[in-house]
């Protein structure tokens, strides 16, 4: 491998379809992501499966997400529900991202960014 580090990707809402609610079945892949994935692997990354599946999961359960990710995305990943220092992304339907050691979120800092440029526009 190239680079250091994994990036983690959430299971259900992110890289299959969640809609159904029909847990413990895994729904359908949702191609943006799907593609996503297969491309990192192709370029030779590590991917992690981040899901609170895996946590207290069954030989069974564990199993039933390995057969639809190789269905899915052409191979079995490591899955987890922790993080640890070498995760460098995750990726997430349910994450709300904070600068480091500021506790303001990204969404926030964009949005001031967003009212200052639009204040020196008013302006001009």
């Amino acid at each position: 491998m190239s680079h250091k580090g994994w990036i983690g990707v959430d299971l259900d809402g992110t890289l299959a379809d969640d809609e159904s609610k029909q847990f413990p079945d895994i729904g359908a892949p949702i191609p943006l992501m799907q593609e996503r994935v297969k491309k990192w692997l192709s370029e030779g990354k590590e991917v992690r499966i981040m899901t609170a599946r895996a946590f207290d999961a069954t030989l069974v359960e564990l199993a039933e997400i390995q057969d639809w990710l190789k269905e899915h995305i052409g191979q079995e990943l490591a899955l987890t529900c922790t993080k640890d220092y070498n995760m460098i992304e995750l990726w997430d339907d349910r994450a709300i991202q904070v600068i480091p050691n500021t506790g303001q979120t990204v969404a926030d800092e964009l949005a001031s960014i967003r009212a200052a440029h639009l204040g020196k526009v008013a302006q001009k």
